[in-house]
């Protein structure tokens, strides 16, 4: 099966390539050149940007709606953790996931991962919404943490 890249990809298709779980977002693309360190091999600066489209697809695709007729919020990373497992090199496809795990009032946390036949780098995000003007925190509506709990699997913080 050929991987569709920058395709959110189904999840018979994130399976079929080594996924130990469909994820509602995975998109796929494959290493470039640019993306290289003097090592010839990925650069950890190069995960974070995978991580970032990941997460923005996320956003729009499942996010967005739930703020339709309202000022949009700015979303914003609060801090995030890395661990890389094993390296990748050029021309190497890879799938980058994004799943909301927990949320807050006006926060959610994402778990993320890389995998290129097996995985490769993991990321936790935590994500802060704020008004538009960034000075004050912007609440999650409902329907969307609804929409974390029945689509993600996600567990409101602190139970």
């Amino acid at each position: 099966m050929e991987l569709k890249f920058l395709t959110p990809l189904p999840p018979e298709d994130q399976l079929h390539h080594g996924l130990a779980r469909a994820c509602p977002m995975a998109l796929a693309d494959r290493v470039r050149f640019s993306e290289l360190d003097i090592l010839r091999h990925v650069n950890n600066k190069a995960y974070l940007g995978w991580f970032e489209t990941a997460r923005v697809s996320y956003f729009d695709q499942f996010c967005a709606r739930h703020f339709e007729g309202q000022p949009a919020p700015r979303s914003v990373l609060r801090n995030a953790n890395v661990h890389y497992i094993r390296e990748m090199v050029l021309d190497e496809p890879y799938i980058a996931t994004a799943r909301v795990i927990s949320f807050r009032n006006t926060s959610y946390t994402m778990e993320q991962q890389i995998w290129s036949q097996d995985l490769r780098a993991t990321l936790n995000a935590v994500m802060v919404l704020r008004s538009p003007d960034g000075s004050t925190g912007y609440p999650l509506p409902e329907t969307l943490k609804q929409q974390f709990i029945e689509f993600d699997g996600a567990k409101p913080d602190g139970q």
